[in-house]
């Protein structure tokens, strides 16, 4: 080893953005096991320490010691206890399950350096990358619900892979904002959803579509989130249609609203078109499960709110012409609402009453008729007297009127008043 192969190691350090120290330990962890594997014992305990200032290559081996030299079996992995006091004046013969160790200096010989570099060659690469995905995953396991910008590297089908610096994260299409497209060379900001070791190195899971995202975009845009005056307290989001976030002031001065509506909406405005004009509704929350379910549902005027402790359930009831709005388009108003309180939600008519009033009144009508029709049997026996009255039996057994025939606009009525000339066959 020379000055040559340190400076080579110091390139490889720059181009990775690897500590140094790291390619060191590779390198002495590399060239152990190639002395094990050409000049030693597989079962030897070898370390190798490079000189930092020259190259020089030093290699150290480790004997366990034994009472006498009789009871060395293989020299190269023991020494007899008047032989390791040479070396180490504190030597004794250790436990059987935990030995005394002692480290002899060693020469290589001329020829290993030529034969390590060819054998260690292939570790010292493996142990690289492998220093590096632990260096990567340390950094981005970190890194967990941060937001990033990054840039898209490449499109694969449904999945976008991302470059975030010293990896490329990776966009499943579960994670991804519906109805969005995305393209090489975009810049996009990211939401670290989690950090995977696998067998290919580290695996960066990307998202666009979770909830927690909306609360980093808010804590860009309002920075009265970072002095504590104002806070998101909850949030539930659709990602790509609609989304809901509580908020609260820890200041009597401060409207939380206000503050992440922002002067013209600008706030607020800001975080919709990151998200794609997802529509978005600042709710301000509540302790009180009722009146926090009342804003939730907002901009539904609620009538009353009815709470099921046991099965954790809201029943709330809205008058007939905002249901529609309660349950939104789909369902999806009481649905964020549900999702944003943690209570389950039903939405009930206030005028259900009066629907069921109708019902009763529609189910006596028959009977009003009856007692209709027998007044005006009362009232003609009246006016006819006893002799002339009709039966009920025969008021309803009389023939009705047939109605006189109406003038058309192509014959006129006759008028009976004028006499008729009767015409006769000539």
């Amino acid at each position: 080893m020379n000055a040559q192969f340190l400076t080579a190691i110091t390139q490889i350090a720059e181009e990775k953005n690897l500590p140094r120290e790291t390619i060191v330990e590779a390198v002495e962890a590399a060239l152990a096991a190639a002395y094990k594997k050409d000049y030693g014992d597989k079962d030897q305990e070898v370390r190798v320490k490079l000189n930092d200032d020259t190259g020089a290559m030093t290699v150290f081996i480790s004997k366990e010691v034994v009472k006498t030299a009789d009871e060395v079996e293989n020299d190269q992995l023991q020494v007899s206890l008047a032989e390791a006091k040479k070396t180490d004046k504190k030597a004794k013969v250790g436990a059987e399950d935990e030995p005394y160790m002692v480290e002899y200096e060693v020469d290589p010989g001329e020829g290993f350096g030529r034969v390590a570099a060819q054998t260690a060659k292939q570790v010292i690469i493996q142990r690289l990358r492998e220093a590096e995905r632990e260096i990567v995953f340390n950094e981005y396991k970190d890194k967990e619900g941060v937001l990033l910008n990054g840039n898209v590297q490449r499109v694969d089908g449904s999945m976008v892979y991302v470059d975030i610096g010293k990896t490329n994260g990776i966009l499943f299409a579960s994670e991804q904002i519906p109805g969005e497209r995305y393209y090489p060379g975009q810049r996009v900001k990211v939401y670290i959803l989690r950090v995977e070791q696998t067998a290919r190195g580290p695996q960066v899971v990307l998202s666009r579509a979770h909830p927690e995202m909306v609360r980093r975009l808010f804590e860009l845009e309002v920075p009265e989130i970072e002095t504590g005056t104002v806070e998101i307290k909850n949030v539930a989001r659709e990602a790509g249609t609609r989304s809901k976030v509580a908020v609260l002031s820890n200041s009597d001065s401060v409207d939380p609203v206000g503050t992440f509506v922002g002067g013209r909406g600008a706030r607020v405005q800001a975080v919709m078109g990151e998200l794609g004009e997802e529509k978005i509704d600042i709710i301000l929350y509540n302790e009180e499960p009722e009146a926090y379910i009342i804003n939730a549902l907002s901009p539904t005027k609620v009538v009353s709110v009815e709470l099921d402790e046991t099965e954790h359930k809201a029943i709330v009831k809205v008058p007939e012409d905002q249901l529609s709005l309660a349950i939104g388009k789909q369902g999806q108003n009481v649905r964020l609402a549900a999702k944003l309180t943690g209570w389950n939600i039903d939405i009930v008519s206030a005028d259900e009453s009066r629907v069921e009033a109708a019902a009763d009144a529609a189910r006596k009508a028959p009977a009003k008729r009856a007692d209709l029709e027998g007044s005006l049997i009362e009232a003609v026996n009246q006016q006819a007297g006893p002799e002339e009255a009709p039966t009920e039996a025969e008021v309803e057994a009389a023939p009705e009127a047939e109605p006189a025939d109406e003038p058309t606009a192509e014959k006129p009525a006759e008028d009976d008043s004028k006499p008729t000339k009767a015409k006769t066959a000539k």
